[in-house]
């Protein structure tokens, strides 16, 4: 009978809109809104319940070191500062360990870089004809060797399947990619490689652009010669 029963189409209860006469107090509450309200409002009066059950039955002979690490100010507990948490030593240290970890970031994707051109450059060596052409400058001469590269790209990879030449294309991106980020992690390491050099002890100075041989938007700087005993 249940099936039967829910087969035959029934009226929907709409809930009724906010008068006119109250328009100007913005949409009339729905059940939905009230469930959402209600809910929100218990689960703060469990919260607050259940720190004052905590705070009713706390043992007064406790002890935990936050009691010595924080103080109140108005009422409110506040930490000690951490500014000075770390040794320069320490810093230091916690300086050269991410150093090494940027470096050997890098060395690892160089290798994965070896290993994609390898086998990209064994699936582009297709034999082919050769062809000698003459340019008469050195701008000609390389916009023939870009036409020609892509020419042989070309050919090579029409004899090979759609999923292969895929497959390329998408190695071709790692590649890209894995380049990109080689770079960005080199300057990264030059930048913390730099600033750990200049907080290590011994004079030194900025150079101004009139002493660079080579100007830079990067500052460079000079050390004193110091005697080593």
């Amino acid at each position: 009978m249940s099936s039967f029963k829910n087969a035959i189409p029934r009226r929907a209860h709409k809930e009724r809109a906010q008068p006119q006469a109250r328009k100007k107090f913005g949409l009339l509450e729905k059940h939905k809104d009230y469930v959402v309200r209600a809910t929100a409002f218990h689960k703060k009066e469990q919260a607050l319940q259940k720190l004052k059950e905590k705070a009713a039955f706390r043992n007064p002979d406790e002890f935990y070191f936050k009691m010595v690490k924080t103080k109140t100010v108005d009422g409110v507990h506040k930490l000690e500062s951490q500014a000075n948490k770390y040794t320069p030593e320490e810093l230091m240290l916690m300086k050269t360990q991410d150093i090494g970890y940027i470096l050997q970031k890098v060395q690892s994707e160089k290798k994965k870089i070896e290993k994609l051109t390898a086998m990209l450059h064994s699936l582009d060596n297709q034999p082919s004809n050769k062809r000698v052409y003459y340019a008469e400058d050195r701008e000609e001469a390389e916009e023939l060797a870009s036409k020609v590269s892509e020419c042989s790209n070309l050919a090579a990879s029409e004899n090979l399947p759609s999923s292969i030449r895929r497959k390329t294309a998408t190695s071709y991106r790692e590649l890209e990619a894995r380049k990109s980020r080689v770079r960005d992690l080199e300057k990264v390491y030059m930048d913390m490689a730099m600033q750990k050099e200049l907080k290590k002890s011994g004079r030194k100075r900025k150079l101004r652009e009139e002493e660079l041989v080579n100007p830079t938007t990067k500052p460079v700087y000079k050390w004193r010669q110091e005697r080593k005993r």
